[in-house]
């Protein structure tokens, strides 16, 4: 797929920073008045917002860009994954750029679109160079909560266990965190029977039927990528592109606690996990049924299964390298 980057720079003027100070086990404070101090220097007119909930900043967000006085050049996104997965609710398919400033333990977002993760002046950089690109997103529809939007992955059955875990925890930090958490959920069940029906199947892709069906199967866990990784970094769709108009399922079917215990080194490591009982789809949606099966978009909570997950093309403009 050809990347789509914009033919001219966009000038920077007016920007609405939404920080979350607390991000990245206290690094963000640091990482947002870093940034911001960048910005203005540069002349950038900046209205920051510091809401004490995601439904705040969401209203704000949304009121800015409808501000009858202008709305800004961009949304500039200081903190984590999980704060991008907030403000998508108010940018997702408004063509305002979204400019990322990491300060998460994650940042799988930024990652994949060459953000600097460790130095946020170069981030700021890169935001006022002005340079765009168009992505998808995923949208899920679940159990027991409102549809979401996501731009990394969206985690279900162990997998989602394992994250739900990992945000509760104040040590180690870091990826690591998840490593530690994988470790606790093996001590419960693994494999859980699996509905998955795929729709949209793409044509001679990845272990693809020869078109929509519905696969019955035991699993451990089922990702749904609209990028490669989650986690810090964990390669677990990698073949997923953000611009084909498709999401990528990882399935981990049926394994012994034994062979989790091998995977999970490798996968927080960042390889490419191919093993016998993995299979790879490429769809433009998927419902996916399990019992008692959590689901994580982003590393956030995303409900329960059953869930309906579908690829949004071109939904998202970011301010890239």
């Amino acid at each position: 797929m050809t990347e789509v980057y914009s033919e001219s720079p966009r000038a920077l003027r007016r920007a609405l920073v939404v920080t979350n100070r607390l991000s990245g086990l206290g690094k963000g404070h640091a990482t947002a008045t870093a940034a911001v101090a960048r910005l203005a220097e540069r002349g950038v007119e900046i209205t920051e917002i510091r809401a004490p909930s995601a439904a705040e900043s969401v209203r704000l967000v949304r009121d800015s860009l409808t501000d009858p006085a202008g709305a800004p050049d961009a949304v500039i996104c200081v903190g984590g994954d999980g704060l991008v997965c907030v403000i998508l609710e108010a940018i997702a398919e408004t063509g305002v750029p979204l400019g990322l400033i990491p300060s998460g333990t994650g940042n799988d977002l930024a990652r994949a679109l060459g953000v600097p993760t460790d130095d946020p002046v170069a981030a700021a950089d890169l935001v006022l160079a002005g340079r765009t690109r168009v992505v998808d997103l995923g949208r899920i529809e679940s159990t027991g909560i409102a549809p979401m939007w996501f731009a990394t992955v969206t985690g279900t059955g162990f997998d989602a266990r394992v994250t739900l875990r990992a945000n509760e925890m104040r040590w180690p930090k870091g990826p690591s965190r998840y490593s530690f958490a994988a470790l606790a959920e093996l001590a419960g069940g693994l494999a859980v029977p699996y509905r998955i029906e795929l729709s949209g199947v793409a044509p001679g892709a990845l272990d693809n039927p020869a078109g929509d069906t519905v696969l019955e199967t035991e699993a451990v866990m089922v990702a749904v990528g609209n990028s490669k990784t989650y986690g810090g970094g964990m390669l677990i769709c990698p073949d997923a592109e953000m611009d084909d108009g498709l999401l990528d399922l990882t399935v981990v079917g049926k394994v012994s606690r034994l062979e989790m215990l091998k995977l999970l080194p490798a996968l927080s490591a960042g390889k490419r996990i191919d093993h016998p009982a993995t299979k790879r789809y490429r769809v433009a949606q998927v419902t996916l049924s399990a019992p008692s099966a959590p689901a994580t978009a982003d590393g956030e909570p995303a409900g329960m299964l059953p869930a309906t997950l579908r690829a949004v093309p071109g939904a998202l403009t970011v301010l890239v390298r």
